[in-house]
Order: C-alpha cells, then structure tokens, then sequence
C-alpha cells in the first residue's frame, strides 16, 4: 500500500514539473494577429513560472514570469501581413500553435442580425447564400472566431472555442454580416483578415456594458434599466461573458449591428452607445478605435406608420456625430415589412467595409458614406433641403450625387412629409434642385412649410433616394417636435414579452 502510495505522489510531482504553457481560446492554431503592431498574448503557467515565446515571422524572443495565480500577459510585435507562422511556448515543455496568419482583425458585435448566418435562419435567407458557400474555399485566409453564448453576473475572460478557415463547411454557420464585410475587406486589401463575432438575438445594448459605464450616463431612465432581466437583456451579463473573454485580444476596429431591442428607451440610446463605444474602446486599449454601426432597417415593428423605429435611427446617428472615427452603415433601401431579418446582408457587409476601407485604409476611388441631412432653407411655399456626403454643386462627373428625376419622368422621389406650424404632417412632393443635389419639398396641403421628414416611419417602401452609387440617404427629421406617444406605437408591452422569448428569431 505504501509502495502505491508513493508512485501516486511521484506521479502528481511529475505532473506539476512538466506542467506546459495554457492558452485561452482565441490563442490558437488558424488565428489571425493584428499586422504591424504590438499585439496581446497571454495564459496560464505553474505560479511564478518563466515562460519564453518564440514567433516564427521575426524570430524574436519575449520572456515573462507568471504571477503568483498562474497568469502571464507579453506584448509581441507583428510585422507585414503574411503567413502561416508559428508561435513556440515553453515553460520547460514546449507548445506549438500553428498556422498563424498576420493581417487585420475586427470585433464584430450585435443582435440577431450580426448573429444571422450565411446559410439564413429558418423561413429566413440570405440572397445568395449558396454562392458564397460554394466559393467560401477560395478564400482560406479569412478566419473566424466565433464567442459562445455566455450571460453570466461574473466577470469571465475565457471562452471555450476555435478559429476556423474559410470553407463551405464553417461559413454557412457563421455571421453573414461579419464574413461580408470580411470579405470585401480581403478582396480589397488583399490581406488575410480575422474576424471575431460575439453576438446573441434580442440583446439590449446595456448587456453589452458594465454597470459602471451605464451608471456613469447621466439622467438615464432606471425604470427601464430595471425591466432588463433576461439573460440577453441584463446589464453587464453580456459584457461579463462574451466580450471580456476577448477583450485582450488585439484588434483594428469593431463592427455593431444592434438597437431595435432598445426601442422602449430610444430616449437614452444616444448616450448608452456612446458610453459602449468608449468602453470598447477602452478596454482594449485604443482612445481612437474605428467603430461602425449598422442603421436599423426598414420593418413594420408595431406599424408602418409608426416610429419607434427611426427614433432608435436617429439616436444613431446622433452618436456618431459626437465622436470620432465612427460611422453609419446606412440601410434604409434593404429592409422588409415582415422579416426582420433582412436578405441582403452582403450589402450590409459591403457597406461596413467601405467605411473601413476608405477611412482607415486610405483606398480611394470609394463614394463618400451615405448621404444625410445637412441643411434647410424656405422659398415661398417650398422648403430646400441640403446634404452631406454629395458631390459639390455643378460637378458632373462625380458620382456621389442623386438620383432624381423631374415629375414629367417614371421616377418620382418619394418618403417625405411636411408640416407647418399645426405639426401635422401630409405627404410631400419631391423635384431636385439639378446639379446641386439638392431636394425642393412643397405640399397642396401645407401654404407655410416648416417641417420635413424623410423615412421617418417604421416602414416606409416609397423612400427612394439614393447615390449612383447605390446608396440610400438616412432617414431623417428637420424637427425636434415631441412624438405623441399614439405615433410610437404600443411598444411596452411587446418589449415586455421580448424580454422572456428564448428564441433566434428575436432582432
């Protein structure tokens, strides 16, 4: 029996002197690290254990104690995209992790439509998702990261999954959005690109943060605060779960697709995605991180008349006005009345990445963002409206300028209202200003104009103005007026029953 009992010891001592190096989920094989920078790496070791990493792309050498729980965290620099490579760690017993590509890595975060796959929910599409399967073989160098659903109370950086290549086989179950954008990003870079998604339907954006940063928002409204009690919907489980456990991990910028579970407080989305953005931001260590958000599509919610919906749009835009290298992802063309997951999710993607790719690549020959509300000016019973992101007046060859043409013509402009000083609100005529991208609005109805709105309704099919290029100007309002809560629609209690259906279906 003693005999035994000593191999038993022998055999635990052994254990604990070749203890190797233990890495978290996202360091792994397949991964992809920021290019040209001084990316993160770390793990676990015996306590007060010297490790030494070895990385295959410069051959360089970095050294680092554990502390007295076992933890370790070394910066590395990266150079020129390239790959595959490797990455050596040894405390005394080596591990090898392989295949590791150098290039550009974004967070990509949201709601069930970041979470929507390429291969569609069920009785939901993705337009041309067979295409994009069958050819996700070609591009071996996108690599994805996947968090699992995680909504806990307790602070967690750990998750438990892999990075995958770009094949038929992992891209039809991954986020059709996120692998869009991805995909343009490659192609067009020329690159390989990692993208990591962490994402679950229905959430509210409170879930995403902590509660330090939502508490730091002033005049917030803790009523509502108090009705997210969901696993997808309290403050903070979200954030302890499934951002944490990534949060170490270096990247270029971050992609959002989120909002429409906010609709309740749209009064206070403003300011609540300011505060993630900055949290974000924080916490993985970059002031000036690009962030770009995705505009709610059009869908009927509680009416298409109503306006719970462009509320939340127009909180989103307001935030992204108040801070730099953030923008808006406009989608106001690609929505359905009855499926709030809409089918074009590679024009979602493409969108993104054409923000990413002009602002912080430098690729030029790019259209400006979408187009949205700058100015207006009265002339008699006419209201003229101005707008961003248009070519200069009487420049004919630039095609970031309307589409438009006259009343005599089989295009009209369509989506406005106007009102006067009564606030109510009929539909308008539209004609443009020719070469100067400017819209004239009139009514029969309305002899003093003073107001305008533009897709200002939950859906609204007659907006049409768009760019050469394809893009769709935002909804907008010339208006501050207070909306009667019977124009936002009966929301409350829809919100209520959100809150407690488990189901992908959720926006």
């Amino acid at each position: 029996m003693r005999r035994i009992s000593f191999f038993i010891f022998i055999s635990i001592i052994t254990l604990i002197l070749k203890a190797e190096v233990k890495l978290p989920g996202i360091i792994g094989n397949n991964m992809v690290l920021q290019r040209n920078s001084e990316v993160n790496l770390w793990g676990y070791a015996t306590p007060n254990k010297n490790v030494a990493i070895k990385t295959s792309w410069n051959q360089m050498e970095y050294k680092v104690k554990s502390d007295c729980d076992g933890n370790w965290k070394v910066k590395v620099a990266t150079n020129e995209a390239s790959g595959p490579q490797s990455i050596t760690f040894n405390d005394g017993e080596e591990l090898v992790i392989e295949n590791i590509l150098l290039g550009e890595v974004w967070i990509c975060g949201g709601q069930s439509n970041m979470e929507m796959p390429v291969c569609g929910f069920i009785n939901q599409p993705v337009e041309n998702c067979l295409d994009y399967v069958m050819n996700a073989n070609e591009y071996p160098d996108i690599r994805m990261f996947t968090v699992p659903r995680n909504s806990t109370d307790t602070q967690t950086y750990d998750c438990k999954s892999e990075w995958l290549c770009s094949s038929s086989a992992s891209v039809a179950s991954f986020s059709a959005t996120a692998y869009f954008f991805g995909l343009n990003l490659h192609r067009m870079l020329g690159v390989p690109v990692g993208l990591v998604t962490s994402n679950w339907g229905g959430s509210t954006i409170e879930t995403w943060m902590n509660k330090e940063s939502i508490d730091g928002i002033k005049g917030i409204d803790k009523k509502v605060q108090a009705k997210w009690t969901s696993e997808n919907s309290a403050p903070q489980k979200l954030f302890n779960g499934m951002i944490l456990p990534i949060s170490n991990f270096t990247a270029k910028g971050f992609i959002w697709y989120q909002g429409c579970s906010n609709r309740l407080n749209w009064y206070d989305y403003k300011d609540l995605q300011v505060a993630l953005i900055k949290l974000w931001r924080k916490i993985w260590g970059n002031d000036s991180m690009p962030f770009y958000m995705t505009q709610l599509a059009p869908y009927r919610y509680e009416g298409d008349n109503l306006r719970s919906l462009p509320l939340v749009i127009e909180a989103q835009y307001q935030a992204a006005s108040q801070l730099e290298n953030v923008g808006v992802a406009a989608t106001t063309d690609l929505g359905h009345p009855t499926c709030i997951h809409p089918a074009k999710k590679f024009e979602v993607g493409q969108r993104l990445a054409m923000l990413a790719l002009r602002n912080d690549y430098g690729i030029e020959g790019l259209p400006f963002s979408a187009p949205t509300f700058k100015s207006m000016e009265k002339k008699d019973n006419t209201l003229i409206l101005s707008f961003n992101n248009v070519s200069e007046p009487n420049k004919f060859n630039d095609p970031n300028s309307f589409v438009g043409f006259d009343e005599d013509s089989t295009l009209r402009m369509g989506g406005f209202e106007v009102a006067g000083k009564d606030r109510v609100f009929y539909d308008a005529k539209a004609r443009m200003k020719w070469w100067q991208n400017k819209i004239i609005i009139s009514s029969d109805s309305v002899s003093d104009p003073v107001a305008v709105r533009y897709a200002f309704k939950n859906h609204c099919p007659e907006a049409n103005i768009k760019t050469n290029y394809g893009l769709p100007l935002a909804p907008f309002r010339t208006d501050n007026w207070v909306i009667p809560e019977i124009e936002i629609g009966e929301i409350k209690s829809k919100m209520r029953k959100m809150q407690i259906k488990e189901s992908i279906f959720q926006c």
